[in-house]
């Protein structure tokens, strides 16, 4: 990669940018950026990425889509005062912060907009045109991680699919870390397939599902018979208030379950349950129950608990993604990028197994290095 190259600011445009996802991205950007915290949870920084021509964090410029006002610096603040966020780093980082709030645009979807269909599409285009252009980047990657909406009903676009709609016409490549829609509409694979720009989804894996990625190959492997799995999520914030309408719901458990199918052969008996807790705030409580059989016959059980913050677990993973698919990008990759199944519930391609994903992201590591 020339130094030129390597000079080139990148954009990243957010779907809800100012949500806690959004707010924690940008933050954490800025501060690892800056040589105020270490990049830990991202993949990108770890020793198999030297020499791929990744975009360097300092090289990176925000902007975004949302329908919530509340500036990015007070939703910084909230989250210090949550504890996602480490006090004093929203004023450490406030230029930034200012930056890419100035650079967010007002979202807007089917329901609630008086704007059709095609109208909200060219609106949101423009806005990544404009950005891309007055920013003077390289390109622009638009990663979704707007709170999950319920599968389409019909042939109407839902408002994730407006916005992946826009990504294509503004010639971005397109990252959907939701269960939502998004490009996975069937009115818009053709385009997607004709743009010739690279794209993956869906729904990021940063918890719950990661251990059970973990866990199933286990007992495939040793020739255990899984006979239940059962799960409860307990959780708050925007994710735990969109998770009570049945339909997002739906969506989400559905990549769940997906990790379990693919890696076990079928689906085991049990269900998964997400309960709104406002009082935990972005934090999350999640439990699974596995009853399985052993030799002879016996029943055993394992039962493991995973509690964390889904904002900071994600945001290193969207600053991956975003750097690696503006690479796919330079690099002349198109569609759905082999070897980032790493980093989802419901990969768009590859293996389901966690140990075969990361094989599959180092091997896209040396495809990209070669490329450099």
């Amino acid at each position: 990669m020339t130094a030129h190259a390597h000079d080139e600011r990148t954009g990243v445009w957010l779907i809800g940018a100012r949500g806690s996802v959004g707010t924690t991205t940008i933050t954490g950007c800025a501060a690892v950026a800056a040589g105020l915290a270490p990049p830990t949870g991202m993949v990108t920084e770890s020793a198999a990425f030297p020499g791929c021509g990744l975009p360097p964090l300092r090289r990176l410029v925000f902007g975004g889509h949302d329908t919530a006002t509340t500036p990015l610096p007070k939703r910084a603040e909230a989250l210090v005062a949550s504890g996602v966020l480490p006090h004093g780093l929203p004023t450490a980082v406030l230029d930034e912060l200012a930056a890419a709030d100035a650079a967010i645009r007002p979202g807007g979807t089917p329901t609630a907009d008086a704007r059709g269909e095609e109208q909200l599409v060219a609106a949101f285009a423009a806005d990544l045109r404009d950005f891309t252009r007055t920013h003077g980047l390289a390109r622009t990657v638009v990663v979704n991680v707007a709170s999950t909406e319920p599968a389409p009903v019909g042939e109407a676009f839902p408002a994730s699919s407006l916005y992946a709609a826009a990504a294509l016409r503004a010639g971005c490549p397109y990252v959907n870390f939701t269960p939502s829609a998004g490009l996975h509409h069937p009115r818009l694979r053709p385009a997607a397939a004709r743009s010739g720009l690279p794209h993956a989804g869906r729904d990021g894996k940063t918890g719950q599902t990661l251990l059970r990625s973990v866990l199933a190959p286990m007992f495939a492997q040793r020739a255990l018979d899984v006979r239940a799995w059962s799960g409860t999520n307990l959780l708050g914030g925007g994710d735990g208030a969109s998770l009570t309408e049945p339909g997002a719901a739906a969506a989400k458990n559905a990549g769940k379950a997906r990790v379990l199918a693919d890696t076990l052969g079928e689906l085991p008996d049990g269900a998964l349950h997400i309960d709104d807790v406002p009082a935990m705030g972005d934090w999350k409580t999640a439990w699974d129950h596995v009853a399985f059989d052993g030799f002879l016959g016996s029943r055993m059980y394992l039962q493991t608990i995973w509690q964390g913050c889904d904002s900071a677990l994600a945001a290193p993973l969207v600053l991956d993604l975003a750097r690696l698919l503006a690479r796919a990008h330079t690099a002349g990759l198109t569609g759905p990028v082999d070897g980032l199944g790493f980093y989802f519930k419901d990969p768009d391609t590859g293996p389901g197994g966690l140990p075969e994903q990361w094989r599959a992201l180092l091997t896209l590591a040396e495809r990209l290095r070669a490329a450099a």
